[in-house]
């Protein structure tokens, strides 16, 4: 008992300081440590997907990057290969839809964290791209398992990006 109100008084602690007093009564215990959820005031991450309408895995992405702290605008549009392939994700690294963040291209089911590592890295590239539909990528997989080998793209040409 006595450690559960030692986190009590840290968290009332950081989330007073974050979005004042008031805020401490709102806080529960329901949520677990996985819940991602921006902090009360603090900005989601836009995205936005282009998405096939048919395409399921598409929407289990955008649910996966939503329970990541990600605001996800879903736009259907079954040419979105077409799309892409116009903003410059190559043709051979096409994924199964294609996003659009903080003006990066996202082609495919690339994990929350490097989608995180993108916009705080900031490369010079246009985008990065998992292609195809991966058994093992979120979005077709509950929980990313094993490595997944995520490609760069842009004026330079196409480079691996992340391989984990």
């Amino acid at each position: 008992m006595e450690r559960m109100m030692q986190r009590r008084t840290v968290l009332g602690l950081i989330g007073g300081a974050a979005v004042g007093a008031t805020a401490l009564t709102t806080l529960t215990w329901a949520q677990s440590s996985k819940d991602t959820t921006p902090a009360p005031g603090g900005p989601a991450k836009q995205i936005t997907i282009w998405r096939d309408p048919g395409c399921g895995c598409c929407d289990a992405y955008a649910d996966y990057l939503e329970e990541n702290g990600f605001a996800v605008t879903r736009i259907d549009d079954p040419n979105f290969d077409k799309r892409s392939i116009e903003v410059g994700v190559p043709e051979q690294g096409l994924g199964c839809h294609l996003a659009e963040i903080e003006g990066y291209y996202v082609s495919g089911l690339v994990p929350a964290d490097i989608i995180e590592r993108l916009v705080h890295e900031r490369p010079e590239i246009t985008g990065i791209t998992l292609p195809g539909m991966p058994a093992n990528a979120p979005g077709m997989a509950r929980v990313k398992t094993g490595t997944l080998k995520t490609y760069a793209f842009g004026e330079g040409g196409i480079t691996v990006y992340s391989d984990e």
